[in-house]
């Protein structure tokens, strides 16, 4: 038969082994996760044990992530705590349109014209096995591709930035952001990473049309005020300690750390969200109450968000500790860590007007 693909498509489709190498695959298994230090299966009953073990030394392992990150955030200890809650956080069903378990960060109070941030980035890198870092500039706004987009003539789909593995940690990194005007597609890059964050979603551009595809990304955002971003979680930095050099800071602490430490660490962060997490009636009953107290105390302030963001905030710190059920003592936790933060950030609008 006649080959009826245009050269445009030929030189697509077929180029040179030497400039795109070829896998031919004979069997493929979607994996569950992309960790090698875990086996590939957990749900297989040889791979029990291994959990089993682990999860018997679960305690001391977030004790020693828990000061590894107080370091990598300046001696913030309140804001390692959700460091780490965000890490472990995964999507893990949807109602209607509706993502849950995402837990989107953002870290503001980050020093500008600093590198911090891209250290800060380093340290992630090596706790998860996919990232990525998106310098946050208007001339990467108004011209990189953050959805996939449909090319007619070569009748192929172009990649995007936004087009990432699930479980991917999206560092945003919007210290970069200076004073300028997005232009069209800028607009829309802040829109796609905007629905990114809400919907876990990305839409594919097809140019006649639009198609969602579900993901499922850990977004932490970065700033120096509060984010242009939406999130679900703002925490405010307070450095305990200024670093004269961020390199020498990062590289000690780094090499501090054993590389078996290291590896316990990341399986801590990979293991936890295939948990199972229930919350008993006895405990919802008690959490209710709870609530409807804290409305008597303080009807203005506490709304119904608040309680669903408690609720977030108690099943990630639940299984952080290798719970997968709520307890009293987390969901006392839970109020005391959001309390904390909510009155950082209370302080912080007291010092600076426009930080909220």
């Amino acid at each position: 038969m006649e080959c009826t693909d245009t050269a445009e498509e030929q030189r697509v489709h077929s180029p040179p082994a030497s400039l795109v190498p070829r896998i031919h695959v004979i069997l493929a298994q979607k994996l569950q996760h992309i960790n090698p230090l875990l086996p590939a299966c957990l749900n297989k009953e040889e791979s029990r044990t291994f959990v089993s073990a682990f999860m018997s030394e679960l305690s001391p392992v977030r004790a020693e992530l828990l000061g590894f990150l107080t370091h990598a955030l300046l001696g913030d200890s309140l804001a390692a705590e959700y460091l780490i809650l965000h890490l472990i956080s995964t999507v893990y069903t949807r109602r209607d349109v509706l993502p849950l378990g995402k837990f989107t960060v953002n870290l503001s109070g980050c020093p500008r014209n600093s590198t911090f941030t891209e250290h800060l980035y380093r340290i992630i890198q090596h706790l998860v096995p996919a990232s990525f870092r998106l310098q946050m500039t208007i001339e990467n706004m108004n011209h990189l591709k953050f959805i996939p987009h449909k090319d007619y003539t070569a009748n192929r789909l172009v990649s995007g930035l936004l087009q990432l593995p699930n479980n991917t940690s999206l560092f945003i990194d919007e210290t970069l952001l200076e004073q300028g005007q997005l232009d069209t597609p800028g607009v829309h890059n802040v829109t796609a990473l905007s629905n990114l964050i809400t919907w876990q979603k990305v839409d594919y551009d097809f140019s006649y049309h639009q198609m969602e595809f579900p993901c499922s990304i850990n977004v932490l955002i970065t700033s120096e005020g509060r984010s242009l971003l939406p999130a679900d979680c703002q925490i405010h930095l307070q450095p305990q300690l200024i670093p004269p050099n961020m390199e020498e800071y990062t590289n000690s602490l780094l090499s501090a750390v054993l590389p078996s430490v290291l590896n316990k660490f990341r399986i801590y962060l990979t293991l936890l969200r295939f948990l199972d997490y229930s919350i008993s009636d006895e405990i919802t009953k008690a959490v209710e109450d709870d609530f409807v107290e804290m409305r008597k105390n303080d009807p203005q302030s506490i709304t119904a968000d608040d309680l669903h963001q408690l609720l977030v905030v108690a099943r990630f710190l639940s299984l952080s500790a290798g719970q997968t059920t709520l307890s009293r003592e987390r969901w006392l936790r839970a109020k005391q860590l959001e309390s904390l933060r909510r009155n950082r950030l209370q302080q912080q609008k007291c010092v600076n007007g426009n930080e909220l």
